[in-house]
């Protein structure tokens, strides 16, 4: 009896351990979230600005032949962001599961997670900036150029709300024109449309990169702060069915004990 009673207090002191854990990772992403969020918005913003002039460019009957809509290579880059960190849920298996399905992707980490699981050296997701996600995307168009490869995707978590987020790809190049885009009669462009559009696609590139990785790391913290309150309700619960075995085992004990000085003085 006395040996339950001892497992039984080691067992809750541990889980209360891991409580206060819980409790304070969940702080921590809960502090992080309004920043996270604001920077997703406003990159998700200047990316659909950035789509904007794209589609209207690519539409354009004199874009129709620029080496971006036209690839001359072969083969597949996918840029796979996940955390720099566990403990989220199911936001980097997610990931994960996604990017098997591309088995002959040539892959491009970002998130140490990612980095650790393709053996490539780190790059943060949160701390990236958007320098770094510029010289990439400069990078990327001239082996797109180059003919290097063929297709480019960019596997990111999309944040749909607090309680949901998405993995999904997102294919960047080559440009493909919509079904049923027409020309559009507003913008006159300097040279000319093809001109302008091969200058513009880095950027469009890099801002659609920048955009992911925020959105990634919205996901992340989100996913994070559901996990860690799922994980500290279910810690209270075992820690109230720990303290009613163990008020049982002393009630228990403590019965046995006075049986046993009544049974001996012989009343």
């Amino acid at each position: 009896m006395a040996a339950d009673i001892k497992s039984l207090r080691s067992r809750i002191r541990s889980v209360d351990s891991t409580l206060h854990l819980t409790r304070a990772m969940g702080l921590v992403a809960s502090s992080k979230i309004r920043r996270a969020t604001r920077n997703m918005t406003r990159s998700r913003e200047y990316a659909a600005a950035m789509d904007d002039v794209v589609r209207v460019l690519r539409a354009a009957p004199e874009c129709a032949k620029t080496p971006y809509m036209s690839p001359s290579g072969s083969g597949t880059r996918l840029i796979v962001i996940a955390g720099d960190r566990g403990l989220a849920g199911g936001y980097n298996a997610n990931v994960f599961r996604l990017a098997a399905t591309e088995l002959d992707a040539e892959v491009i980490p970002i998130g140490k997670r990612a980095c650790e699981r393709f053996g490539k050296p780190v790059i943060s997701s949160e701390k990236i900036p958007a320098t770094e996600a510029r010289k990439m995307a400069d990078a990327l168009c001239r082996d797109f150029l180059d003919g290097k490869y063929a297709r480019l995707g960019i596997l990111y978590t999309r944040y749909r709300s607090m309680m949901s987020q998405e993995a999904t790809i997102l294919w960047v190049l080559p440009l493909t024109k919509a079904e049923g885009e027409a020309p559009s009669a507003g913008p006159v462009f300097e040279p000319d449309e093809r001109t302008v559009l091969n200058a513009a696609v880095p950027t469009y590139v890099s801002g659609l990169l920048t955009a992911c990785i925020r959105e990634s790391f919205a996901s992340e913290v989100a996913a994070r702060r559901m996990a860690m309150d799922s994980a500290g309700k279910n810690a209270q619960e075992m820690i109230d069915r720990l303290q009613l075995q163990y008020n049982r085992a002393r009630q228990n004990s403590i019965t046995q004990e006075i049986t046993e000085i009544v049974a001996g003085s012989g009343l």
